[in-house]
């Protein structure tokens, strides 16, 4: 069975959409999972995120809620976008890239609209991945590196 990598951010709503439709590649091959930092990627090559182009970002904004009506995928904004996804990328390395984790990761900020940006959002995140040590998992030298030789 191959092997494909899926380069995913989860301050994009384009990777919750292609999240929620990874299952329809079935058992035709594994699909392993590597976070990037899409904003540490802008920047190698003097670019702004479409999120930072006024009229890019409206368009943005209406292509993908029609796209999740479309694919009927649940779909709520976060609060605030774009926003910080460091320490969810980080979060998603800590708990091994598992499909569930990253899943659930997705889910929590574009499905249900929330951000880990206070600290009972965040011990509520953590506590549904199960992971106790959170912040020192993610502040771990490795989990660091992972991310940045994935973006890299």
């Amino acid at each position: 069975m191959p092997t494909v990598d899926w380069y995913f951010d989860f301050v994009s709503p384009f990777s919750y959409l292609q999240s929620e439709r990874l299952d329809t590649l079935g058992p035709r091959v594994s699909i392993r999972l590597r976070p990037v930092l899409f904003a540490g990627i802008l920047s190698a090559h003097a670019h702004k995120g479409p999120a930072e182009i006024p009229a890019k970002r409206a368009f943005t904004y209406r292509f993908v809620l029609w796209q999740a009506r479309q694919m009927r995928v649940p779909f709520k904004f976060p609060h605030e976008h774009p926003f910080n996804p460091l320490p969810l990328l980080r979060l998603a390395i800590a708990c091994d890239c598992r499909r569930d984790a990253v899943q659930r990761i997705f889910r929590f900020v574009w499905r249900d609209g929330r951000l880990p940006d206070l600290p009972i959002e965040w011990a509520e995140l953590t506590h549904q991945l199960g992971i106790a040590d959170a912040d020192a998992r993610i502040a771990d030298p490795q989990v660091k590196d992972e991310l940045r030789r994935n973006t890299d």
